[in-house]
């Protein structure tokens, strides 16, 4: 088995590094003291920057083709993209994920890119041209409206959020929360699953359609705080929806394809998360290491203490296993298609945010007190890193799956009796 990267492979990943280490990571101060200045919803000038020199650097849109359509009436660029395959994306993900704000930067952030993909793969020539040039040119930003706060959406089929036909027009009528992004003046456009017909089988209830946060009776009732952040200026709004009339033209796919579009959306999106954790793991060890061998307790450096040595060696294994999941992952992907790589997709979502939480943990013990505070951004990771054990499917769900795959390799075996050995009898 081969594990050396291909030229173009290490040409990305080496360009997107030193892009983060050049434009974005010497400017993380500024991205901060930005951010808390004044109103906490608002665009930041030096994202907006660092976007244009991204842009004409080529970094950008990585996971899009390079040209989806006509170009905009008013404007000569075409839906520009690079269109890496998942293993090439991986590396550039785990390098942005090193820095919060990167992926923004590179127009790779999510709920944007599951968000265009949505639109290339099931939009029309017009919802193309009306939304996704724009998002492609990183002068909007989307929603993605599923999860509901009066049911457990875990199970999808759960969600009550009306789609009602009248006419030429579709009424919606719902409460959705987890909508990340819209605290962002940029949201324009969200795409919204609900139920066109409750009467259906199962899974075919159920139609995603667009929604401009600009329609009347679309209210952000409040935003949501994670551990205490409200993740300004993006965020995570709780968005209500009374008597919503959009055109009908805005269904996408057609009515009752809500979860093939679903599918084809979250698989990438899974993997895009686990690809930029492993990055947040690798700024939280590469932290509590610099404070290990910085710091002095009981008259030796604490990087000299045996239990300091034994995490850090664990944070060193669980990264690089994890590291080599989420490439087999994305390999699958891109050799066999989303649905045979269903099973790895599972287990490195599961895997990432529990390695994650756990250096990050340990990097928060190293640093004391210090660990808890705003001086350091480790409190703030492992909150963000929490929500992914929920984001995309809760684990319990992706645990399951995966059990059920083990147990269906046995499911067929003839259930022989027990030998005595197994029963604990000796002879």
């Amino acid at each position: 088995m081969d594990f050396t990267l291909n030229d173009r492979e290490t040409h990305f990943r080496d360009r997107v590094k030193a892009f983060i280490d050049s434009e974005i990571r010497p400017r993380d101060a500024e991205y901060h003291a930005q951010e808390a200045e004044g109103d906490r919803w608002k665009v930041l000038p030096v994202i907006e920057e660092v976007k244009a020199k991204a842009r004409g650097a080529g970094l950008w849109n990585f996971f899009m083709p390079p040209q989806s359509g006509r170009p905009h009436v008013d404007d000569s660029f075409e839906f520009q993209g690079t269109q890496l395959s998942n293993l090439e994306y991986s590396l550039c993900a785990e390098e942005m994920g090193r820095i919060g704000w990167a992926s923004e930067c590179f127009n790779c952030s999510a709920p944007d890119t599951g968000n265009m993909e949505v639109f290339h793969r099931y939009g029309t020539r017009d919802q193309k041209d009306a939304w996704l040039a724009p998002l492609m040119r990183g002068e909007i930003r989307s929603a993605f409206l599923m999860t509901e706060p009066a049911v457990a959406s875990s199970d999808a089929t759960n969600i009550e959020t009306r789609i009602d036909r009248d006419g030429d027009d579709y009424v919606i009528n719902g409460r959705k929360w987890w909508s990340s992004g819209t605290g962002d003046p940029r949201c324009k456009i969200a795409i919204l699953m609900g139920k066109t017909d409750f009467g259906a089988a199962k899974h075919a209830q159920q139609s995603m359609i667009l929604v401009p946060l600009d329609a009347p009776g679309v209210r952000i009732e409040r935003m949501l705080s994670v551990f205490g952040y409200d993740h300004a200026p993006h965020g995570h709004g709780e968005v209500v929806l009374e008597n919503v009339r959009v055109p009908a033209s805005n269904i996408l796919l057609g009515e009752g394809r809500g979860f093939e579009i679903a599918q084809g959306r979250l698989g990438p999106g899974r993997i895009h998360h686990c690809m930029r954790t492993i990055g947040v793991a690798e700024e939280a060890i590469a932290a509590m290491a610099r404070r290990l061998v910085s710091r002095v307790a009981f008259g030796k450096r604490l990087s000299a203490h045996s239990v300091w040595e034994q995490r850090i060696a664990r944070a060193r294994i669980d990264i690089e296993m994890t590291r080599l999941l989420c490439l087999k992952a994305a390999d699958m992907m891109d050799k066999a298609g989303n649905k045979a790589a269903q099973l790895e997709i599972a287990m490195i979502k599961v895997q990432a945010p529990m390695m994650a939480l756990q250096i990050i943990d340990d990097a928060i013990q190293a640093h004391g007190g210090a660990g808890v505070s705003a001086d350091f951004h480790l409190a703030h990771d492992w909150a963000g890193i929490r929500t992914l054990r929920l984001a995309d499917g809760p684990d319990e769900v992706h645990n399951r799956a995966i059990a059920r795959a083990e147990f269906g390799k046995y499911a067929a075996a003839k259930a022989d009796r027990p030998s005595s050995g197994e029963l604990g009898v000796s002879r």
